[in-house]
């Protein structure tokens, strides 16, 4: 029936959007119109109402007092941050430009995080102005921040990141465990503890991440037990209890074929007795669980249009105006060891009347700016619109956007 409301075919299994006379519609709106508001192709678009029913999935599986964070460097439009700051907890952010974002978004400092390895001087100038919290990941981060307070007279909020002697199993990257950049080393942080005292500094709490993009509730869990443990033992060394301890993330989304949804039942249930054992063992500190690829991964979509359409030798090549350097994830070069496609379809031809195999490439002077490899969808046009999902998260900003000096994407939240 013309204009009712078709599910996606089964080849791309991606849920919750809808699609209607054959094309995807996005916050209710047809592909096509969503092109005509954005003025152009290529462009990443965001749905409100997608990330909204993954928080409050997250809350319904959660216990109320495990907090969450939203880690902005999964996406740090504006408008995304602005949107979802106060559905959340806090943010955490990874540069002084991302501070910035979530200042200008209404975000109480109070509820701010600032985690990285590589922070600069005026990187903690600015988060000792803001008065939000440093995650400190070395000694020399440490006196860096005591020396800044002392000038400013002010006494810096900080946190130890840990480096733990443990890693998420089975996560996409792993963050924590053997020689890393992240954190202090474990062994190290009861001395940094023990400074503490002698040190101006308003001592918080603790992070740990130990890895991300993970699809095993067990694996999860394991890390999340594992975390608090270690906690526990090193307050023992802390000038004062600590008010927070933020476990990390790792909750991951499915890309490719094969993959199934993390399952939130047996972590939440877990997270409740967790949140019991932390009440006796560490009496006064919140768990905070910090996730930025699964709240807006699944949100979000790039769409590029096909500017040819060419045969080469038998094989056919459908040629966009957007690639890798809008999207380098989808391309394969974002930390794949081998190249896997994203969930691709021809938006205004969800179904189509005919159906082809076809690479879709971008118009970049490298082999490497692939958007879908030899992959089954309707047979499109020049002008149609090529629909890559699971782009909410580590999209535009994570891409070499001045590779080639092409024009930038658009970007929208709806």
């Amino acid at each position: 029936m013309a204009g009712s409301p078709q599910e996606l075919p089964l080849h791309v299994r991606v849920e919750d959007f809808a699609v209607r006379d054959d094309e995807l519609l996005v916050g209710g709106r047809s592909l096509t119109d969503i092109v005509g508001l954005a003025g152009k192709t290529p462009a990443y678009v965001y749905s409100r109402e997608l990330i909204d029913r993954r928080i409050r999935r997250l809350r319904a599986a959660l216990p109320a007092a495990v907090h969450l964070h939203y880690a902005m460097k999964a996406n740090p439009m504006p408008a995304v941050v602005q949107h979802i700051s106060p559905r959340v907890d806090g943010l955490d952010v990874a540069s002084a430009g991302e501070l910035r974002v979530a200042i200008a978004a209404g975000a109480d400092p109070e509820r701010v995080s600032f985690a990285g390895p590589g922070k600069t001087v005026d990187d903690l100038t600015s988060a000792v102005a803001a008065g939000i919290v440093v995650n400190v990941e070395s000694e020399t981060e440490l006196h860096r921040l005591v020396a800044i307070g002392s000038a400013r007279g002010v006494r810096p909020r900080v946190a130890i990141r840990v480096n733990p002697d443990f890693e998420l199993k089975a996560s996409g990257m792993k963050m924590a465990g053997g020689p890393k950049q992240f954190g202090i080393d474990a062994e190290r942080v009861p001395g940094v503890l023990r400074q503490l005292g002698s040190l101006d500094v308003d001592f918080q709490g603790f992070h740990v991440f130990s890895g991300s993009q993970n699809l095993r509730a067990d694996a999860i869990i394991e890390a999340q037990t594992k975390s608090v443990a270690l906690v526990t033992a090193l307050s023992r060394d802390a000038p004062c209890p600590p008010r927070f301890v933020n476990i990390g993330g790792g909750f991951g989304i499915p890309y490719f074929p094969g993959e199934q949804p993390l399952d939130l039942a047996p972590i939440g249930t877990h997270l409740h007795g967790l949140v019991q054992i932390a009440a006796r063992d560490l009496p006064g500190a919140t768990l905070v669980v910090e996730l930025g690829r699964y709240l807006v991964g699944e949100a979000g979509i790039y769409i590029a249009r096909i500017i040819d359409r060419k045969v080469s030798r038998g094989r056919v090549f459908l040629v966009t105006d957007g690639g890798l350097h809008h999207h380098l994830a989808a391309s394969g070069n974002f930390g794949q060891v081998l190249r896997k496609n994203y969930p691709v379809l021809i938006g205004n031809r969800v179904t189509g009347e005919s159906r082809e195999v076809a690479t879709v490439v971008g118009p970049l002077c490298t082999p490497l700016d692939l958007l879908a490899d030899n992959m089954e969808m309707a047979r499109a046009e020049i002008g149609d619109l090529i629909v890559v999902f699971q782009s909410g998260a580590y999209g535009l900003t994570a891409s070499p956007l001045a590779f080639l000096s092409h024009p930038p994407p658009a970007e929208l939240l709806l």
